[in-house]
């Protein structure tokens, strides 16, 4: 066992996080962590909250590696070392952000309720104790996953560490390989299991106005929701793409229009006379909003100010004073225009705006028919949504705004969905994948769609194994649905527009052949060229959906994982594949190696 780790199990020892009575996150329980009983109906809030705590410490961290590892950010002048490290894969022992410790505390918390919570508590019928007894099971597994991601293979245990002696007894690892084996048959028994809730959490007044309320149920993560990811990192795409499904019906969550609201005034002069936007739906951007929104399932959100709980460095670094009161920002002099930071740390890279700028938007032109559809080069107007920008003295600067309220989004229905994509294009199913994105899972697919298969079709109908969106059972929650490429490009949905499946697929091949010289075209692609393509299409969509939001470098991982299992163009396609495009950031290692994509826990 490596010193590094044998430090943090002893730094463990005794440090189950309690709260402060000003805490976000104070139970108003008198409980004390030392009495290992854990046999009252009213200790699982105070200990759940405790777990939440730990979460709070380990946000900043999760954020910045999968983001300054990706290929969506890049550095700047302003940039500390910290992050220029990540950035091109040298950081070391002594980054401020690498920490297995966070990670593990979050574990030894968890595993301390575990051990010692009593499950047979009830109320009448009820189980009082089930809920949080799952809960600290998901965030467990979800911890150890963060982990495999970030160190590749690493010590495992399930029992709390409370002394020394214990420390030595560890022989047990985790990794990418075999983290179902260990850790989903002692989640699947919890499957469906509704999630805590105890209302709504005050996290205090926002220094910019208003007041921050938490509702409780969105600082939790669902059991399903972890199973399945559980599933998608080893490959397993039947189950993930059943685990996630389990939850988006019991939840009844369909795919939902979005509309990315007014666009800046800058572009009116750009763009076409006979232009005409289609606002139909509920404002993408209020899903980062301070108080969270529909399509939100789970956060880990940060307190309004240090006296409230824990804080978040990630506003800053991404050019937006959170923290500041306003008579700060009055006596503050240049580097502030009401609240964005000349002196941001992290900026949106090259490849971000290249891949935004190059999507087409369409539109029905004023006065036309419905069946009318043009396309403008406005590109995917989701970037407006998450990007701000202007001048200080004559020095620009770029706002990314979606975590300016300091709320971090771990899931959201539009990711899930996407990750079902990425479920069933792996299985054969690229049509049902694509159609996530054009149209949205409804029950048009099964009439009006002529890009859907027969054999698609079943597969939403739940037959021959399939997964159930659309069974007669089902059809009713699933009835309707919007795609998600069409919140930021406009109207690609529907048979008259240009956005279609070969069309589409076929502009994939061409990126392909020229980026990584695959010989494939549209007349000679196989099956398995048509997968990896969409393959390529749902990681562009992931980018464009879910950037800055700390999930990029882990799914860049993922995927290139999946292409390395898939032969077709040699074993190590997906190494060359994440390589190539994190090229840009002059990494220090070879990243064809994907021992290389770790860190080292020394």
């Amino acid at each position: 066992m490596n010193k590094i780790f044998k430090f943090c199990l002893i730094c463990l020892i005794g440090t189950t996080i309690l709260t402060s009575c000003k805490d976000m996150l104070e139970s108003k329980s008198d409980r004390q962590i030392f009495d290992p009983a854990l046999n009252e109906k009213t200790d699982s809030i105070f200990y759940t909250f405790g777990i939440l705590k730990s979460m709070q410490e380990a946000a900043d961290q999760y954020v910045l590696f999968n983001v300054m590892r990706g290929d969506l950010v890049t550095t700047n002048m302003y940039s500390e070392t910290a992050l220029r490290e990540l950035a091109n894969f040298s950081a070391g022992p002594s980054n401020k952000f690498d920490s297995a410790y966070v990670y593990y505390r979050i574990i030894n918390n968890c595993n301390y309720y575990i051990a010692h919570r009593d499950t047979t508590l009830r109320t009448a019928s009820r189980s009082v104790a089930i809920p949080e007894y799952a809960e600290a099971k998901a965030i467990r597994a979800w911890a150890y996953l963060q982990l495999v991601r970030t160190y590749g293979e690493v010590p495992f245990f399930e029992e709390p560490i409370t002394t020394i002696g214990q420390v030595s007894t560890i022989t047990a690892t985790i990794n990418r390989d075999n983290i179902c084996s260990q850790l989903v048959e002692g989640l699947k028994p919890f499957s469906g299991t509704v999630v805590p809730s105890y209302g709504t959490i005050p996290a205090g007044n926002v220094n910019s106005g208003g007041t921050k309320q938490i509702p409780s149920n969105r600082c939790m993560i669902p059991i399903d929701l972890i199973i399945g990811d559980l599933y998608l990192e080893n490959h397993q795409y039947q189950e993930a793409a059943n685990s996630y499904f389990k939850y988006l019906n019991a939840q009844k969550i369909n795919q939902q229009a979005y509309s990315v609201g007014s666009l800046p005034r800058s572009l009116q002069a750009t763009l076409p006379n006979d232009f005409e936007r289609s606002l139909n739906g509920s404002e993408w951007t209020s899903i980062f909003g301070t108080n969270s929104a529909s399509n939100v399932i789970t956060i880990i959100p940060m307190a309004v100010n240090s006296l409230g709980g824990t804080v978040s460095s990630l506003p800053a670094y991404f050019g937006y004073d959170y923290y500041s009161t306003s008579e700060e920002l009055q006596n503050s002099s240049e580097a502030r225009v009401g609240r964005y930071l000349l002196e941001r740390q992290i900026d949106p890279s090259p490849t971000y705006y290249a891949l935004s700028s190059a999507q087409k938007y369409y539109y029905t032109p004023s006065g036309a028919a419905n069946n009318i559809i043009k396309e403008s080069t406005l590109g995917d107007v989701r970037r407006y949504g998450c990007l701000q920008d202007g001048t200080i003295n004559d020095s620009s600067y770029n706002f990314i705004d979606k975590l300016n309220n300091a709320n971090i989004p771990l899931y959201r229905a539009n990711t899930i969905y996407l990750r079902i994509a990425e479920c069933v294009n792996r299985l054969g199913y690229y049509d049902i994948a694509f159609a996530i994105l054009k149209d949205g899972i409804s029950e048009e697919l099964l009439s009006d769609s002529t890009y859907i298969s027969e054999n698609s079709k079943n597969y939403l109908r739940g037959l021959n194994g399939g997964v159930p969106f659309l069974s007669d059972e089902n059809r009713s929650t699933f009835a309707t649905g919007s795609g998600i490429h069409t919140i930021g490009t406009g109207k690609c949905d529907g048979t008259f527009s240009p956005y279609q499946l070969d069309t589409i697929v076929g502009l994939k091949f061409a990126e392909l052949r020229e980026t990584y010289q695959l010989a494939i075209d549209s007349l000679t692609a196989t099956k398995e060229d048509t997968i990896n393509a969409m393959e390529d299409l749902i990681c562009d969509e992931l980018a464009l959906e879910s950037a800055f939001e700390g999930t990029r470098f882990s799914d860049l991982c993922r995927i290139a994982r999946h292409k390395n299992n898939d032969t077709r163009y040699g074993s190590n396609f997906g190494c060359k594949w994440i390589a190539k495009k994190l090229s840009y950031k002059n990494p220090v290692v070879d990243l064809t190696d994907e021992q290389n994509w770790y860190m080292k826990m020394y």
